[in-house]
């Protein structure tokens, strides 16, 4: 695939799409204004297997060990990041061979209702599971307060828990967060070598400055710092990878990323979240997965969410990872260029245009 261009007629497109909508706003708050009400989705286009494909899975959670399943795909629904969601289940139905062959497992925490008529309302052929994070509540218990609120969220660590919550049957799921979209098919991610020993495959980024993600406390202790001997640690983004369910399992990753939160709660050994226990398990033990594949960091950083550019190269994946989120910048008529490059698949149902909202 050659690189994704930026044509003069994304700022056309940004125009039209970026103005406020009250509709939006609406369906943040919902009918009793509490802003945990899910939103109203309009219908998805319905998209269908190529000839070479598999038969079709029945929609529902029904064929989550079909044999016809070519693609597992694991996500979060949480209610603040669902629209979100929905574009990325769009994008990835549209750009695959095989879209009836793509079974995806949603986790969403405990309190959340009415989440299966929302997905299936918006995909009525959509195969999908959806399971209630029960850990939820104990792992709130271990989270650290980071730099961004939005990352202390226990759906945000769900993607630790796969390996408990997914049926065994489902050995290799591709993980994705809600806040990307698909130009590729992800059948080509979905096949990425992953050799005998490694769980985890996804792009790595080895120009990153990988002290920074820890705190000098943790680099002055060599009790800890130690844990990066003999390995090749480098950074990588976790809202995109390959996992290798089976592998966790037998590997006990689940634990041992417990473990180095259980730490971080006695002494502030870094500042980001749920990325740095993973780092600390498997910086420089992963498959490397073409940078195509994310995109990353269209959202600017963690602080003020700055406009950012493409990264140099193709683009299978674009990743809106940072603070800004385009849906919220193109609500506030404030959108960064590459954000006209989501809007195509936010599937919101807006109320109809009235001469009073003018």
């Amino acid at each position: 695939m050659p690189p994704l261009p930026l044509v003069s007629s994304l700022l056309l497109l940004l125009a039209i799409i970026s103005s406020p909508s009250s509709a939006a706003a609406a369906a943040a708050k919902g009918r009793d204004g509490a802003a945990s009400s899910i939103p109203r989705f309009r219908e998805a286009p319905q998209f269908y297997n190529s000839p070479s494909c598999p038969p079709p899975l029945p929609a529902g959670p029904g064929a989550a060990c079909s044999p016809n399943t070519l693609v597992h795909v694991a996500m979060t629904l949480d209610v603040a990041y669902l629209r979100g969601s929905m574009a990325a289940v769009l994008s990835v139905l549209q750009h695959t061979a095989c879209p009836q062959s793509v079974f995806f497992h949603f986790v969403a925490s405990s309190a959340a209702s009415n989440l299966d008529a929302t997905i299936a309302g918006a995909f009525p052929s959509l195969a999908f599971q959806i399971y209630p994070f029960a850990d939820g509540q104990r792992v709130a218990g271990l989270i650290s307060t980071s730099i961004r609120a939005a990352l202390d969220r226990p759906l945000n660590y769900a993607r630790s828990y796969l390996a408990r919550l997914l049926p065994e049957c489902a050995r290799r799921v591709v993980y994705l967060d809600s806040d990307l979209v698909l130009v590729d098919d992800i059948a080509g991610l979905a096949s990425t070598p992953i050799p005998d020993g490694l769980a985890l495959a996804a792009p790595e980024y080895c120009n990153a400055n990988f002290t920074s993600y820890f705190t000098p406390t943790f680099w002055a202790n060599p009790v800890l710092s130690v844990a990066f001997e003999g390995r090749r640690a480098c950074y990588f983004n976790t809202g995109v990878m390959v996992m290798e369910l089976g592998r966790w399992r037998d590997g006990g990753y689940t634990e041992k990323i417990e473990e180095w939160m259980e730490l971080q709660k006695r002494m502030r050994i870094y500042e980001l979240g749920s990325l740095p226990p993973f780092l600390l398990v498997f910086a420089g033990r992963i498959a490397a997965v073409e940078h195509r594949w994310n995109q990353h960091g269209l959202g600017g950083d963690n602080y003020r969410g700055l406009c950012r550019n493409l990264h140099p190269g193709p683009v299978s994946l674009l990743h809106w990872s940072g603070k800004g989120k385009p849906w919220a910048r193109l609500d506030a008529g404030r959108p960064c260029p590459l954000d006209a490059l989501w809007a195509p698949y936010d599937l919101l149902l807006r109320a109809p245009f009235a001469i009073g909202d003018s």
